[in-house]
């Protein structure tokens, strides 16, 4: 396969971005414990919150601290010490300070993938939070364009698609979350590429889809073999 368009997601795909905002979760859950409040009853009123704050405050690390840190003191006793909301929100923020984790095998099939099509890294978050982890990645080099985008969608996949005269034919959409990277693309009808990461945020979740234009690998350096 030759001279294809490769957009290519970031968080998750490219790099470890989940297991963080999940380590200070189960941090908050094991603080609760001592207050009686069950992991499960924390976690399903964080992912509600979430989802009532992301059309409006979007997505990120400052925003994912602002649900935490409303869900939490909504578990806290009335009069408990203010240090545990400030120490929550200081895990939560000091998740922009973590080591860049590269996942196995993305740097050379980037390389390879580059020599033989034209790759755009298409992610989507706060812009400036998200600019700062593709140049700590060292991985812009591989990219013709970085897209960060407010949210992922098919128009927005639409609108990149006649901004840049890519052929759908010719395009595909490469990423971990069904419901960011794949439904959308196939619904503005281009192809996709599915690459589980067994750590993917319960908020990207989506059912399975069976579609002609959807191929799913183990990993991401089996794009080698496929592109």
């Amino acid at each position: 396969m030759e001279g294809q368009n490769l957009l290519i997601d970031a968080d998750d795909t490219l790099w470890e971005n989940n297991i963080y905002f999940e380590r200070v979760i189960e941090t908050a859950q094991q603080m609760l414990r001592e207050f009686g409040v069950e992991p499960g009853a924390f976690r399903s009123r964080l992912n509600e919150t979430e989802r009532r704050h992301i059309p409006v405050h979007g997505y990120g690390t400052l925003n994912f601290t602002r649900s935490l840190v409303e869900t939490f003191e909504s578990f806290l006793p009335a009069g408990s010490d203010p240090w545990f909301t400030m120490r929550i929100q200081e895990l939560a923020v000091g998740i922009m300070n973590e080591p860049m984790e590269i996942i196995a095998g993305v740097p050379e099939t980037l390389e390879y993938l580059s020599r033989r099509h034209s790759l755009f890294l298409v992610t989507k978050g706060d812009a400036v939070e998200q600019s700062a982890k593709v140049e700590a990645s060292g991985l812009r080099r591989y990219f013709l364009e970085v897209e960060v985008l407010a949210d992922k969608n098919a128009g927005v996949f639409e609108n990149l698609l006649a901004g840049h005269g890519w052929d759908p034919e010719r395009t595909w959409m490469v990423g971990n979350s069904r419901r960011s990277d794949i439904i959308p693309a196939l619904e503005a009808g281009i192809n996709a590429v599915y690459i589980p990461h067994p750590h993917t945020w319960v908020l990207e979740h989506a059912d399975p889809v069976e579609h002609p234009r959807l191929i799913e690998l183990e990993r991401f350096s089996d794009l080698q073999t496929y592109f």
